[in-house]
């Protein structure tokens, strides 16, 4: 039995067969570019907020707002992050201020415009659900309804990246 794509184990073994034959025949690269031709323009912390924000305004009016979204370069594949979103506690005179924060690796600046996508959706649905659990994953489908692909294919790409 083959051993398991690093990135997609938790996937199907026809699947990663599948994978696994783009892979010989060099083809990762082509997948990518056949599926996803289209790149972005957000490259800065300032449009990446903007861009957070639009999408957190148009699924998520109730959740709290974003005090700073950026990029990373500390968040890496060798870590397993891709995104961090964190709530900051602080004590400003009588009262606890949480400051959300969402942090996406500097990697995605690179990444067809759907997987930066893909990043910020999961990183939003945070702000409503914790876990990794079904009530995540409906949410990140509400925002993104190709959600599931997307994080598929993202994967298919970091194999790629990662091996070139």
């Amino acid at each position: 039995m083959p051993t398991p794509l690093k990135y997609l184990q938790h996937y199907s073994a026809s699947l990663q067969d599948k994978i696994r034959q783009l892979q010989s025949q060099n083809m990762l690269g082509e997948y990518i570019a056949q599926r996803y031709p289209e790149s972005h323009q957000i490259q800065t912390d300032k449009a990446l907020y903007i861009y957070s924000n639009e999408l957190k305004q148009a699924y998520l009016r109730n959740a709290p707002l974003l005090d700073k979204v950026h990029y990373d370069n500390r968040l890496t594949i060798d870590h397993h992050a891709l995104g961090l979103n964190t709530a900051i506690s602080r004590v400003q005179g009588g009262k606890l201020k949480a400051k959300k924060e969402i942090r996406i690796s500097s990697f995605f600046k690179e990444t067809p415009a759907d997987f930066l996508k893909m990043i910020v959706v999961h990183e939003l649905a945070h702000l409503k659900v914790r876990d990794h659990d079904k009530a995540f994953y409906q949410l990140c489908q509400h925002m993104e309804p190709n959600y599931h692909q997307l994080e598929f294919d993202c994967r298919v790409y970091l194999l790629w990246k990662t091996e070139s």
